[in-house]
């Protein structure tokens, strides 16, 4: 059985398979009504939970219509409709929902919660999203990378702005897929150590670099998030901004970056916080590509997760 909980925790030659299957999977659908099934049902026979802790659009819709796609039936549930953790134990849950169905992609708020929720499970488990990891994302993000720049090995990452948790599953991807990755940010807002101490174990080499316009000087990405927390009061969105205001990217420092660097956020974005509508909406932005992705790297993972 396997489980797809952290890019760290995923061997680099099973992460590059599902990325040469995602590419496949898209170049095979083109042209189809999304409403079409796949010509390989993959999935067909098989029953996929999506229990959402946190609200979503993107990693719902994906893994609802990628499931689909690929013939299998979904049932979406939300933490208040099971009370995860609160009226029944997330181990028994895991217990249950395995009697029923054939995957379960959780997105949740606590590491702890995903760990329970894996150990506890006979079926395997997809990491949809915690407040330390967001994997799948960064595999449809290196997937949209190497459409549009060829492979990512040996390229330069940027992430600007907030080390939260998409940034730290982009730098264990540096680790397993050896790319360079640097953060530009303050210092409140620098990404785990850990994560960095770990990239670094295997070969990658990741920096801190305080001056964003030296940061990207030869960037091949450029990458960002929103600056606030779906949570945050109106009195840390003050604070955040004031000390994330000179890691916005805009035009100047795209343009630092140089004209071949790719811009990417994973959405959903405050225009004019972190990025201006020059930068979304420029040449270089390649952010609804990555959104996209979305499905087609999730259904490599729920193939892979299956044998498939």
């Amino acid at each position: 059985m396997r489980h797809f909980l952290d890019i760290n925790q995923t061997p680099a030659a099973d992460l590059r398979a599902m990325l040469d299957e995602a590419r496949r999977i898209k170049t095979a659908r083109a042209g189809q009504p999304r409403g079409a099934r796949d010509a390989e049902l993959a999935l067909d026979g098989h029953v996929v939970a999506l229990v959402f802790e946190k609200p979503s659009t993107r990693t719902r819709v994906s893994f609802d219509v990628g499931a689909r796609q690929m013939g299998a039936e979904t049932l979406v549930l939300t933490g208040s409709e099971m009370q995860l953790g609160h009226g029944e134990s997330i181990a028994d849950t895991a217990r249950v929902l395995s009697r029923f169905v054939d995957l379960i992609m959780i997105r949740t708020f606590s590491e702890a919660t995903l760990r329970e929720l894996a150990e506890n499970a006979s079926v395997p488990v997809i990491n949809g999203l915690t407040d330390r990891s967001h994997p799948c994302q960064i595999m449809a993000d290196i997937q949209t990378f190497e459409e549009h720049r060829g492979p990512i090995t040996g390229k330069k990452v940027v992430w600007s702005g907030d080390g939260n948790n998409v940034c730290a599953s982009f730098i264990h991807a540096a680790g397993k897929l050896g790319f360079d990755m640097v953060f530009t940010g303050p210092e409140a807002f620098d990404p785990d150590a850990a994560f960095i101490a770990e990239a670094r174990g295997h070969g990658a080499r990741v920096e801190i670099e305080r001056d964003p316009i030296a940061a990207v000087a030869g960037a091949d990405l450029v990458v960002t998030d929103t600056w606030l927390s779906m949570h945050d009061d109106a009195s840390a969105r003050e604070a955040r901004h004031a000390l994330l205001a000179p890691y916005q990217v805009n035009e100047a420092l795209m343009q630092a970056a140089g004209p071949d660097a790719l811009f990417m956020h994973c959405l959903p974005a405050h225009r004019g916080e972190e990025v201006t509508d020059s930068v979304m909406d420029g040449p270089q932005s390649v952010v609804f590509d990555e959104a996209e992705n979305r499905l087609h790297a999730q259904k490599a993972i729920m193939r892979w997760c299956l044998g498939r």
